[in-house]
């Protein structure tokens, strides 16, 4: 009854076109001014500013940015680099979210902490732990330097830190996505003779797909815009271990402001491809949750 209540009170306001809090028009307006300035100046001020910059010369000085061999040398490894630590955050996330709320066993709270290491710790001290480890004094610096293997100040060390950096964002969208559903219909599978594989494959990760996408998006979009850990263990070495971060953070060093501008767009159109893709998967997420109540009810 009291359900039933509180749901025509909200129809009656509804209708009467009233504010569900109660709170005077002026009070919504002023939320909403602060709310709409505060987005004005940290968002959208500044995005217009890089593209203004960027621009300040003209198309033609914006294009030839990109003919730097250095610049197209940063574009390329950033690719490189998201092309292999995503793959294997996608692989490591969906194991580690499956054994978590699938199962119990025993260290799962420490599986857990360390999965939200990377969130605790800054990047830079991420990337001191790999110079700590791998570095020409490090732990196994001597034995990498006998054996011609390099790694800081190389490609692998940026890899390894984006790597770490990154690892959490598929995890973390999956584990409470995987907790709330459960593992009815798995154990349904197993008990109807269906192998472990083909459990997954058909059962799990179907019902998981948005969110797994979700995850991958973030990852992907933190993998080609990490700064801190990667600037540490780069060595900042010009068309070889600079990355689009730190080939404008280097360019606008140099004075040459429209080149760094023109790369940051980069960066920036990657940051708006990233929240349309981000709220196309919350909107098939939505349909698809709303289609299943439906046929529920």
């Amino acid at each position: 009854m009291a359900g039933i209540a509180t749901t025509l009170i909200r129809t009656r306001l509804v209708a009467a076109n009233r504010p569900l809090t109660g709170d005077p028009a002026w009070i919504r307006w002023l939320v909403m001014s602060v709310g709409i300035t505060f987005l004005v100046v940290t968002l959208f001020i500044p995005l217009v500013a890089v593209f203004t910059e960027a621009l300040r010369h003209g198309l033609a000085a914006y294009f030839a940015s990109f003919t730097d061999p250095d610049a197209l040398s940063a574009i390329r490894l950033t690719l490189f680099t998201a092309a292999i630590s995503v793959p294997l955050n996608l692989v490591f996330g969906v194991a580690a979210a499956w054994a978590i709320a699938k199962f119990q066993f025993p260290g799962k709270s420490l599986l857990i902490s360390l999965i939200d290491l990377p969130f605790a710790i800054s990047p830079v001290v991420a990337g001191l732990i790999y110079v700590l480890m791998f570095g020409a004094q490090g732990w196994f610096g001597p034995w990498l330097h006998a054996h011609h293997i390099k790694i800081i100040f190389a490609v692998p060390g940026i890899v390894l830190a984006t790597i770490f950096v990154t690892f959490p964002f598929v995890a973390r969208e999956l584990i409470p996505l995987m907790e709330s559903q459960g593992d009815t219909e798995e154990c349904a599978a197993l008990i109807l003779g269906a192998t472990g594989w083909q459990t997954f494959w058909y059962v799990t990760l179907p019902n998981i797909r948005w969110g797994l996408l979700y995850g991958v998006i973030l990852c992907n979009a933190r993998a080609m815009g990490e700064f801190g850990a990667v600037s540490v263990v780069s060595g900042h070495i010009r068309g070889l271990t600079n990355t689009m971060p730190l080939q404008v953070e280097i360019l606008y060093n140099d004075y040459n402001f429209v080149a760094a501008f023109a790369v940051a767009t980069l960066l920036a159109l990657l940051a708006l491809v990233t929240l349309v893709l981000k709220r196309l998967v919350e909107w098939h997420a939505s349909r698809q949750e709303d289609s299943t109540q439906g046929a529920l009810s």
